[in-house]
C-alpha cells in the first residue's frame, strides 16, 4: 500500500510541472495583441476642407404674372424642358385686347392730326401771315406816294389843305396796318408755329403711350420663360385664376448646380476661384467633380463664416436640386511632407494628439504635432521618425507596454469560441 501511495504522490508532483510550460506559452500568446502598422512616408499632401452644403440651380425663375386673370391654357407640363422666350401659358385677355384696339384708333387719329398740323395748317397760317404783310407793305408804299404827290399839289395851290390832311391820315393808318402784319408774321414764326407743333407732337406722344400701355397689358397675359431650363412647379390648372405676384410656373436650369457651403474664415483664406473640389451626394456611389466658383467677400453675420459656392456640371441630371451633400475642397498643398494614415492618430480628452508606435515588440505612445490632412492621410510636423512603425489599426484602447505583433485586422479573432463572436456555438 505504501508503494502505490508514493507513486501517486510523485504523479501529483510531476503532473503540474508538466503543465507549467504549456500554461506559460498560452499566457504569452494571449498577451500578444495583433495590430496593423506601417512606416511614415514622404510625399505631397493637399489639405481637404470639408463642409456640408445644399445643391441649388445655377438659374431659377419663379414666374409671376403681372395681372390677375383666369388661365386660358397651359402649353407645358412639369418636368418639361423649355427655352428662353418660349410661351408657357396664356391668361384670359379679351378685355385687354379690346382696350388695345381702342387705343390703337386714338393713336391713328393723333397721327393724322399731327400730319395735318405740320404739313397743312401751320404752313398755311404762316403763308397767309406773309401774304398779309406783303399786302400791308404795298398799301403803305401807295399811301406814301399819294401823300408825296398831294404835298406837291398843295404847295402849288392846286388842292386845299384838307385834301392833304386826309391822305396823311390814311398814311398813318396804312403804317399801323403794316406794323401789325409784321408783328403777326414774327409771332407766327417764333411762337405760334412752335407751339402748334408742340401741341400736335404732345397729343401724338400721349396717344402712343396709351397704346403701348394697352399692348403691354395684353403681353402680360402671355407667360414666357426668361431662361433655359426645366419646369419644376406648376401649381394651377387651366381655368383657375392666377393672382398677380403669385408664382404660376417655376423654371430651373439644372444643367449646372451650385453647392453652397459655409466655411470658417481661416480655411476660406486658403481657397481661390477655380480650386478643385469633390461632392459626395447620397445615393451616388462615386464623387462628383466641382470647382470653386464664388468666395463671399464678407462674413455671414449669423455664423461668422464665409459662404463658398462650388460649380458642378450636372448635364447628366444625376444630382437633384435641394439635396444635402458633403463637399471636400482642395486647400493648401505641402510637398515632401512626412505623413501617416489619419486612422493612426489618437485624441486625448484634453485635445492632445498622439500615436502608438512599436518599440521592442511593445506599444509605445508618442505625442505628435499635426499639420494638414486630406481626409485619408495627415501631415506630421513632429513626434515620429520615418523609421518608426506607427500602429494604424488596433491602437484604440491599447495600453503602452502591451506586447504586440503585426498582422491582419481579424487575426485577434482567430481561434476564439464562436459564441464569443456572436455565433451559435454549433
Amino acid at each position: 500500500a505504501a508503494a502505490p501511495t508514493r507513486l501517486l504522490a510523485v504523479a501529483a508532483f510531476v503532473f503540474p510541472l508538466m503543465l507549467l510550460p504549456g500554461c506559460k506559452k498560452e499566457a504569452t500568446e494571449e498577451a500578444l495583441v495583433t495590430v496593423q502598422a506601417e512606416q511614415p512616408e514622404h510625399g505631397s499632401i493637399s489639405e481637404a476642407i470639408t463642409a456640408d452644403a445644399v445643391l441649388t440651380p445655377i438659374a431659377q425663375a419663379a414666374i409671376e404674372p403681372k395681372i390677375t386673370a383666369p388661365v386660358k391654357r397651359f402649353l407645358v407640363q412639369r418636368g418639361q424642358r423649355v427655352k428662353a422666350g418660349e410661351l408657357l401659358a396664356e391668361l384670359e385677355n379679351s378685355d385687354l385686347t379690346a382696350s388695345a384696339m381702342d387705343n390703337r384708333g386714338a393713336y391713328d387719329a393723333a397721327q393724322a392730326a399731327y400730319a395735318t398740323a405740320t404739313k397743312a395748317q401751320v404752313p398755311e397760317d404762316q403763308l397767309k401771315a406773309e401774304s398779309d404783310l406783303a399786302q400791308a407793305k404795298a398799301n403803305l408804299a401807295l399811301s406814301q406816294s399819294i401823300v408825296n404827290s398831294r404835298k406837291q399839289l398843295f404847295q402849288e395851290g392846286a388842292i386845299p389843305g384838307r385834301d392833304l390832311d386826309m391822305v396823311e391820315a390814311a398814311l398813318v393808318a396804312t403804317q399801323a396796318a403794316y406794323e401789325a402784319a409784321a408783328k403777326h408774321l414774327e409771332s407766327m414764326r417764333s411762337v405760334t408755329h412752335e407751339a402748334a407743333l408742340k401741341q400736335a407732337q404732345g397729343e401724338l406722344t400721349s396717344a402712343e403711350g396709351k397704346l403701348k400701355g394697352a399692348q403691354a397689358q395684353v403681353s402680360y397675359s402671355e407667360i414666357r420663360s426668361p431662361i433655359d431650363g426645366f419646369v419644376t412647379d406648376r401649381p394651377l390648372f387651366a381655368g383657375e385664376t392666377a393672382a398677380a405676384g403669385a408664382p404660376l410656373i417655376t423654371v430651373m436650369d439644372t444643367t449646372t448646380l451650385l453647392a453652397k457651403a459655409h466655411i470658417a474664415q481661416a480655411l476660406a483664406q486658403q481657397l481661390k476661384i477655380g480650386s478643385e473640389a469633390e461632392v459626395h451626394a447620397p445615393g451616388v456611389d462615386d464623387t462628383v467633380a466641382a470647382k470653386v466658383a464664388m468666395i463671399s467677400p464678407a462674413l455671414d453675420p449669423g455664423s461668422t463664416t464665409v459662404e463658398v459656392w462650388l460649380r458642378i456640371d450636372n448635364r447628366g441630371g444625376r444630382l437633384k436640386v435641394g439635396t444635402p451633400v458633403k463637399v471636400s475642397i482642395t486647400g493648401r498643398t505641402v510637398e515632401n511632407a512626412l505623413k501617416i494614415p489619419l486612422s493612426a492618430v489618437l485624441t486625448a480628452e484634453d485635445g492632445t494628439k498622439s500615436v502608438m508606435v512599436i518599440a521592442d515588440g511593445a506599444a509605445k505612445r508618442k505625442k505628435v504635432t499635426l499639420g494638414i490632412t486630406d481626409g485619408d492621410d495627415v501631415q506630421v510636423s513632429s513626434g515620429v521618425d520615418p523609421s518608426d512603425q506607427v500602429i494604424t489599426g488596433g491602437a484604440y484602447g491599447l495600453d503602452p507596454g502591451t506586447k504586440v505583433k503585426i498582422g491582419k485586422a481579424d487575426d485577434n479573432n482567430k481561434g476564439r469560441d464562436p459564441v464569443a463572436k456572436g455565433g451559435d456555438g454549433k
